[in-house]
This record gives structure tokens, sequence and C-alpha cells, in this order.
């Protein structure tokens, strides 16, 4: 059944396969050592990954639905952040979505920019929220904006934060599976003045194919409460701000 659910959703967290087999978290570990030792899947900090995952230009399809528990938290503990009447640059990605929510649930005006059609959709349904779509190509297969004209746009911005998403952090680096999206994020991140960087535990596996930043680069990083210990003293050694929201299940 792990391997089964890991097939579909391409990544599976500790505290989400306890709630879906009704059983312990320390059983959960131990079935994830095991098949790790087997080689039929890659042990994360938090839960697992598929081994075709440690390619680095490969997302799986359904790579959103995992997780869905931390990433709502994540979402929610952003949204404290943000104060009426701020401009706030919102990326694309699933978790950047669930501080879309969450900004909803607050009824608060604010001027919204964004390269995610999925974000943009959301946060129209509110007449508390100016909601900019910077231009470019649609990226196949999901709601992401990226080249020009929205890069071009977003150099000519000074917003006040940047809720960005994330691939994969390795250690001190965030990367991106593609040169098109490592370019799209940096871009974001220029135009805020603070860019506070939303993952959930599962992101923090091997790096990804084009690196986006050094975490140092980052006002604040939030991610949930199944990060590893020494992965949040090697953060919190980089001077980057570290919230962890419960939910992780390690």
């Amino acid at each position: 059944m792990i391997l089964e659910r890991l097939r579909t959703l391409g990544s599976v967290s500790i505290n989400d396969l306890a709630d879906y087999l009704q059983v312990s978290a320390s059983t959960v570990r131990r079935d994830l050592d095991e098949l790790m030792q087997e080689g039929a899947l890659e042990r994360t900090h938090g839960g697992a990954i598929s081994p075709r995952r440690l390619l680095s230009t490969f997302e799986p399809a359904n790579a959103g639905a995992a997780a869905t528990s931390q990433k709502a938290a994540i979402g929610k503990e952003a949204a404290r952040r943000i104060a009426p009447g701020s401009s706030v640059i919102l990326d694309a990605g699933s978790t950047v979505d669930a501080a879309a929510r969450a900004l909803l649930a607050l009824d608060i005006a604010l001027t919204i920019v964004t390269n995610s059609l999925s974000a943009a959709e959301m946060c129209g349904k509110s007449s508390k929220l100016r909601v900019v779509v910077v231009g470019g190509t649609l990226r196949n297969g999901s709601a992401t904006l990226w080249g020009e004209p929205g890069q071009g746009f977003l150099s000519t911005l000074q917003a006040d934060l940047c809720l960005l998403g994330a691939h994969a952090i390795t250690g001190e680096i965030v990367t991106e599976s593609s040169i098109e999206g490592a370019d799209i994020k940096r871009a974001l991140m220029r135009a805020a003045r603070q860019t506070i960087l939303l993952a959930d535990s599962g992101k923090f596996q091997p790096r990804s194919f084009c690196e986006v930043c050094n975490v140092n680069t980052l006002t604040e990083i939030i991610t949930d409460d199944g990060l590893s210990a020494d992965l949040a003293q090697t953060l919190r050694r980089s001077e980057v701000k570290l919230t962890l929201v419960p939910g992780g299940g390690t």
C-alpha cells in the first residue's frame, strides 16, 4: 500500500501515511526503512520519494497532492505575516496556493501579484483583493506562467513580500527542476523587499536541476516539524529565520 501510494503521488510523508494506513508513525518509519533497504524508495526527512525523483529534472504530475495537511498549516502560518493594505507576490505551487486560501479567509484588502493562474482564480473571488497576473508562457500541464513579458514586468515592481515555493531544498540551496522555473522564481524574489519560502519537509531532498538561491538570501523559511533536527540546525546556522509548524510526524 505504501508503494502504491508513492507511485500515485511521487512523494509521501510519514504523517500522511500514518493517517492513510491507520498505523503509528513509528510503524511507518520502520516500513519505509525496510523498503529503502530493498531499493524500492528513497528516504527523505519526514517521508520518502520514488527513486526516479532522484532525477533532477523529474517532477511528478501529482506532487501537489502530497502532504496536504502540512501545506495547509504552512499556508496559514504564512498568512499571519501579511498586513492589511500590503502588496504580496504569490509564486506558483501547491503550498503557496494554500497560503492564498488562508489569505482569502483573512478578508483583508491586499494587492496580489502572481504567476499562478490557480492562485489568481482563488484570490479573484474576493472583492478586497486586487489581483495582478504577470504575463508569460503557460507551463505545460500546470497553472504556472513564466518567461516574458512577465519577468520584464516584475523588474518594475517593489512589492512588500514574496511567498515563494520550491521544488527542492538541499542543505542551504533552493533548486528547481527547470531553467525557466528557476528564472521566474529569481524574478519574483527581486520584485519584493522580503521573501518567505514555503515548503513542506518532504521538499528537503536531493538537489534539482537548477539553483534558485542560497537560503541566506531569504527572510524566512516556513516548513513543518517533520524537518530533521540536523537540517534545522544547518538552516539556522545560515542565519535565515526558520519556523516549524506542527504536523510533520517524524
